[in-house]
């Protein structure tokens, strides 16, 4: 069970239904001893990874952004200690996001903290303009995994995101040096064209992995039709390219997908903080808990008690 004598080390052990679970922040590699039955009394309590929004702030406009658009940021002190106490109950990582988390003022700050008195992974979702060389010599150790997000390439990239694709690729390439990556595509009727060259643009950058993300009902906005997941759930079953696939949770569908923790499921995955500091069980809930002077456990045992009032 993950506790405070984690802290700083690279590989965490955590304990759940499915057995003793080993993370290394640094490879990325997880062992699962799933023969040992272990009590429930012993399970760890944290989420397995919790997802935080730095601030509401962007300075981009995509049309599909689903992020709240009133300002707000968190307490950089306020992070820290959530950080520490999720390592001391056994969570494996935490992703900053946002809004844009590269326009919070202490990222370098927070991110260092996590690394040097924690055993957590560090993960970011940004749009990677912001990467500097300056900014990334900051984060460099800090940062275990980059989740860049590229909905398509050249025109439609710049007609989506409104920034220079070739400023993208000069990004990647940097980004590249320094961390381990992957990209992130929102799937829609105009980006579903682009799959292919998406998909290309990961393999000749060296990204990891490419996320697809079917996009969501937002904003007036009626997300990805069903046509549009079926030929997307199609393109991924034609799919021959080098770099790993992953799919936004729950949009699976009939595809056939591994489920390493079949028994860990719901809060025991997954929970998304907000940048006014209200825990949900995603960033696409409704309803939250605020984490308060008690903690995050204790907002996550409130929001647990909902589901049985």
């Amino acid at each position: 069970m993950g506790d405070a004598s984690d802290a700083g080390l690279p590989v965490k052990r955590r304990v759940g239904p499915d057995g003793i679970h080993l993370f290394d922040r640094r490879t990325g590699l997880n062992v699962l001893f799933d023969e040992v039955d272990v009590p429930e009394t012993q399970w760890t309590r944290a989420p397995r990874q919790v997802s935080i929004a730095l601030t509401n702030a962007c300075d981009l406009a995509c049309p599909f952004c689903y992020a709240p658009k009133a300002a707000a940021m968190l307490d950089a002190d306020r992070l820290c200690a959530w950080a520490d106490e999720l390592n001391a109950e056994g969570c494996l990582g935490i992703g900053f996001g946002g809004g844009e988390p590269t326009l919070y003022r202490r990222l370098p700050q927070v991110c260092r903290h996590v690394a040097e008195h924690t055993s957590l992974a560090v993960t970011m979702t940004t749009h990677a303009h912001r990467f500097t060389p300056r900014l990334i010599d900051a984060l460099a150790g800090a940062v275990n995994f980059v989740r860049v997000s590229v909905d398509g390439v050249g025109p439609i990239y710049e007609e989506l995101r409104g920034r220079p694709f070739v400023e993208l690729v000069q990004r990647l390439t940097w980004i590249g040096r320094a961390f381990r990556f992957g990209l992130n595509c929102v799937v829609n009727l105009r980006t579903l064209p682009d799959l292919d060259a998406v998909s290309d643009l990961a393999a000749t950058t060296g990204a990891e992995e490419l996320l697809l993300l079917p996009e969501r009902p937002a904003r007036g906005r009626p997300g990805s039709s069903p046509n549009v997941v079926a030929a997307l759930h199609q393109w991924i079953t034609d799919y021959r390219g080098p770099v790993a696939l992953t799919l936004g949770a729950g949009d699976s569908g009939s595809l056939p997908i591994a489920q390493p923790l079949p028994s860990e499921t719901g809060l025991r995955t997954y929970a998304h903080i907000d940048a006014s500091g209200t825990l949900r069980r995603s960033s696409y809930h409704s309803t939250g808990e605020p984490v308060d002077e008690r903690g995050v456990l204790a907002a996550l045992e409130r929001l647990q008690q909902k589901d049985v009032a």
